[in-house]
C-alpha cells in the first residue's frame, strides 16, 4: 500500500518598514507588517514563542526594534531601515 502525501511550503515573504524614529516596538512592527490584526493577537503570537526577532525566539512583546533588525512571523519577515527623508 502506497500512501501519498503532499506538503504545502509557503514562501517566505519580506516586508520592509521605514521608521523616522530610533525603535519600534516588536508589537507594533508586527500589526504594521499585517502580520497580526491587532495588539492583543500580537500579544498572544509573542508569549506563545511563535515570534524569531534576528533569528531567535523573542518573549518581550514591548522589545525595542532597531533599524538593521529583523522580525518573522507566520512566513513573513519584517525588515526595519531608517527613513532616509
Amino acid at each position: 500500500m502506497k500512501i501519498k502525501i503532499k506538503a504545502h511550503i509557503k514562501e517566505k515573504q519580506e516586508k520592509t518598514v521605514k521608521i523616522d524614529t530610533e525603535f519600534i516596538r516588536l508589537d507594533a512592527l508586527l500589526k504594521l507588517c499585517d502580520c497580526v490584526q491587532s495588539g492583543g493577537h500580537a500579544k498572544i503570537c509573542i508569549q506563545n514563542g511563535e515570534v524569531r526577532v534576528n533569528g531567535e525566539i523573542c518573549l518581550q512583546r514591548g522589545k525595542k526594534m532597531h533599524p538593521g533588525e529583523t522580525a518573522e512571523y507566520n512566513n513573513m519577515i519584517c525588515k526595519i531601515e531608517k527613513n532616509g527623508n
